[in-house]
């Protein structure tokens, strides 16, 4: 990994800018005086993309869409992560480097505007290590880190969710302790470790860690379910690819929904929304329990035709494979109830939700996957969507 001269000048006028922002307005004026010094970057080839973020940012400040403080925030956290990036060789410890370096800045950030905003900060931090795992061997990485990072930041900023600054912190612990510990029992890559995190702190922080435990509980049930006659499945050629270590495409397919239910549930309280939650991680472990174990069943029949089909085909359903899914969506249920966050009704519902979720992850396999129209992932998204709002529908009928 580079350490290019250029990206230490840029960190300078970085932390020049931020110091200016709050007192050069209106915003266009930094904005106007931003870009000049950026073009002086772009003459540096090895800064030449940090050159375009920045004036990404410094357009989108000037513009009024962005608030000063997540302009700052946002230009600290890429930069100045970047700079501890690669100053620390560009390898799996470097994130930690590129954490550390963005959460210290935007705590700096912070206290220089007197603005307290912790959960706009941790989500824009996660979100820059995030991208910047993702999109590593990308040449416009960085501006496309920029970017994610302020519509993040902006997004959570105009929640505007109050949350105790002890329960974000704790948050932060359990969801990175929980990342870090599926990274070295390589059950997930870097970013599956950065985007389980970021799932699991918005569960906890939305709602609150039961939610957690449960979205864990499907976890679990994936793994050991990707682990099922894992020889059997290796020698019949159907087994998970990297021997089912997940990546972030994996973790948002099958966990966008129950965020996007948890966040609703914290900002409006409506049970409809927990129902919502339910029913997506029923279907994510009951198809992954279903693919995983009705692959070593019997003939596999495709669910559009009825007629028989390899072992591996999108769309093929097997008797043991259906079993398995009822039961893995009574697990999730079963702990939900446990916990108090589901009562009877909602147990049967979500055990509904999850044949349901299964069951229409086959069909589009079986018709929009083998065409090639979708992915896996956006097989896996459609599932969790429909089999939430399934149960989410079927818990406001009574």
């Amino acid at each position: 990994m580079t350490k290019p001269p250029g990206l230490v000048l840029a960190s300078v006028l970085t932390l020049a800018f931020i110091g200016l922002a709050p007192l050069l307005q209106p915003a266009w004026l930094l904005t106007l005086l931003l870009i000049p010094f950026s073009l002086v970057l772009f003459l540096i080839r090895d800064t030449r993309y940090v050159s375009l973020s920045i004036i990404a940012l410094a357009v989108l400040y000037g513009l009024g869409w962005l608030s000063t403080f997540v302009f700052t925030c946002t230009l600290g956290i890429v930069v100045i992560g970047e700079l501890a990036f690669r100053l620390t060789g560009g390898r799996q410890i470097s994130y930690l480097h590129h954490l550390a370096a963005a959460i210290a800045i935007s705590l700096a950030v912070m206290l220089y505007l007197q603005y307290s905003a912790p959960l706009v900060v941790v989500m824009g931090v996660v979100a820059a290590v995030l991208l910047r795992a993702v999109l590593r061997s990308r040449e416009d990485a960085l501006m496309i880190e920029a970017l994610g990072v302020a519509m993040t930041m902006f997004l959570f900023e105009e929640i505007n969710f109050e949350v105790d600054l002890s329960i974000l912190v704790a948050a932060a612990a359990i969801a990175f302790g929980f990342g870090y510990t599926s990274y070295r029992l390589r059950v997930a890559d870097v970013s599956g470790l950065f985007s389980g995190a970021m799932i699991g702190i918005i569960l906890i922080v939305f709602a609150d860690v039961r939610w957690f435990l449960i979205m864990l509980t499907f976890f679990i049930i994936g793994a050991g379910a990707t682990r099922y006659h894992y020889a059997e499945k290796e020698r019949l050629g159907v087994a998970q690819e990297h021997a089912g270590v997940r990546g972030y495409f994996n973790v948002f397919a099958n966990g966008l929904v129950a965020t996007g239910a948890a966040i609703l549930y914290g900002v409006t309280g409506q049970p409809a929304f927990v129902a919502l939650f339910m029913g997506s991680v029923a279907s994510a472990a009951a198809d992954t329990a279903a693919s995983e174990i009705g692959v070593t069943g019997k003939t596999p029949y495709l669910i559009t035709t009825l007629r028989p089909v390899p072992r591996g085909t999108n769309g093929g359903v097997t008797l043991r494979g259906e079993v398995a899914a009822v039961v893995a969506s009574a697990l999730v249920a079963v702990a939900a109830w446990v916990m108090g966050v589901a009562d009877p009704w909602m147990v049967v519902v979500t055990v509904i939700a999850g044949f349901i979720g299964t069951n229409v992850d086959s069909l589009v396999g079986a018709t929009l996957e083998n065409s090639g129209m979708i992915g896996n992932s956006g097989t896996n998204l459609t599932a969790t969507f429909f089999g939430g709002v399934s149960g989410m529908l079927l818990y406001m009928l009574v």
